[in-house]
């Protein structure tokens, strides 16, 4: 993989057991939150908290992203795209047929994803009625585009017959030299991509209006509103990257999907975390929260100090679980394959947004301490955010055997095992040294 060298050896290691490189610079990630700063403070100035304006903000973040891979980073020279540059266009006539053939099956798969929308009712209620209408506002774009773009990169491309060929060969009539392995790929992804883009959409629109409806007197209140804005403002930021990755997969960019996950446990344990799977909401199965209060209440009255630090560990922790997505630039999505990151919070832990997220919980819930008093209630909560805690264990681990099939994350996860703090903490606990490219229950 052609990756950029983003290198900060740890201490003391620096030459003889450098970090492997990342296939993400930090710039990237840095020029996106720029650019969604300046969205909020102009929101915020303007009084622009609506969800057409949340999209705005989305675009304000992915569109420096975009320049800065394109004209800094050069990410479109990069081997892993599949393009070829050393030679001049090929002529249209080598791959007109192709690139037929895979708008076709491009076309049929939106129709499919299209469907299912209609269908499953679920996406035609609440927040996902925003969604989708911004999709179905940005089909017809989409659909004229994809025509230049599919021509133009069949044009490029080493291997144009991709997932979408084989479909659209398929529903040509064509049988033979269908290749099943990348058909069902191609399926893979796009589930992927009409899943979580719905849902990250629905969810901007909340976030935004959150971080814009605290006035400054507000914020500035007391160390519980302060902690209470900030850790609004670094969901927003994760929530906007997030949904600039699942719009951006795009080649030239080098942001494709290289693989999805093609393990069912992968898909149970990343679904049952989001809607209409989700086990963890109010009254699910994995509800963690029966009479419980946020941490505020156990410490009210307490010295305002007490409160700043305590709220500050929460805002550390949610900074973490944003960092870990800022730090994907404009490739986050979940399931997938899109290049693997060593920089940022995953020079310390594999895993930087599982860790954090949970911590967060574990102090922001205090699961063992409960209004009513009862100990069953205690003892209920804390044993069920146990498990929850265990689901994204389990997730983890279902995205480290997707990853281990490239040797890039095989030299990063070993590297890891002997240099990063995390992993050498659980292996210190547990007592166990771990081969290279063995995996092991670390973080």
């Amino acid at each position: 993989m052609n990756v950029h060298r983003d290198i900060a050896p740890s201490a003391g290691a620096a030459h003889a057991d450098p970090r492997p490189p990342s296939a993400v610079s930090s710039g990237v990630g840095f020029a996106g939150l720029f650019g969604l700063l300046t969205a909020i403070v102009v929101g915020r100035m303007t009084g622009a908290n609506g969800p057409v304006s949340s999209m705005l903000a989305v675009i304000a973040c992915g569109l420096p992203m975009v320049l800065w891979t394109v004209f800094v980073d050069r990410a479109w020279k990069n081997e892993s795209t599949g393009l070829d540059w050393s030679r001049s266009l090929k002529s249209h006539d080598e791959t007109r047929e192709i690139s037929i053939a895979k708008l076709a099956g491009l076309w049929a798969t939106w129709a499919i994803i299209a469907a299912i929308y209609c269908i499953a009712r679920y996406y035609w209620d609440g927040q996902y009625l925003f969604a989708m209408r911004m999709l179905a506002w940005s089909a017809p774009v989409l659909f004229f585009v994809s025509i230049p773009y599919i021509f133009w990169i069949d044009r490029r491309l080493r291997e144009p017959k991709d997932g979408a060929y084989m479909l659209g060969a398929w529903l040509m009539g064509e049988r033979a030299g269908i290749d099943r392995e990348k058909l069902v790929g191609h399926f893979r992804s796009w589930a992927v991509k009409g899943f979580f883009t719905a849902f990250m959409i629905s969810i901007v629109p909340g976030n935004w209006f959150e971080v814009l409806s605290w006035t400054n007197a507000q914020i500035t209140s007391d160390p519980v509103a302060m902690s209470r804005f900030l850790i609004g403002f670094l969901f927003l930021v994760d929530v906007a990257f997030a949904t600039v990755g699942y719009v951006l997969t795009l080649r030239p960019l080098d942001a494709h999907i290289r693989s999805a996950n093609p393990y069912a446990q992968g898909w149970v344990a990343a679904l049952i975390c989001y809607p209409p799977f989700i086990l963890m909401s109010p009254g699910g199965p994995l509800d963690y929260s029966q009479n419980t209060a946020d941490w505020s209440y156990w410490l009210q009255g307490a010295p305002a100090v007490m409160l700043g630090i305590y709220g500050g560990v929460l805002v550390l922790l949610t900074a973490i679980y944003s960092w870990a997505t800022v730090a994907f630039g404009i490739r986050f999505s979940n399931l997938t394959h899109r290049g693997i990151l060593t920089h940022g919070p995953y020079r310390w832990t594999r895993h930087p947004a599982y860790v954090s997220k949970n911590l967060f919980w574990w102090l922001a819930t205090l699961p063992f301490i409960v209004t009513s008093g009862n100990p069953v209630d205690m003892i209920r909560n804390t044993v069920i955010l146990g498990l929850v805690s265990g689901v994204y264990y389990w997730r983890a681990k279902t995205e480290e055997r997707h990853l281990m099939a490239d040797s890039a994350y095989r030299d990063y996860f070993d590297w890891m095992e002997r240099n990063a703090p995390v992993p050498r903490l659980f292996a210190w606990a547990t007592g166990r040294q771990s081969k290279p490219g063995e995996m092991v229950p670390t973080g």
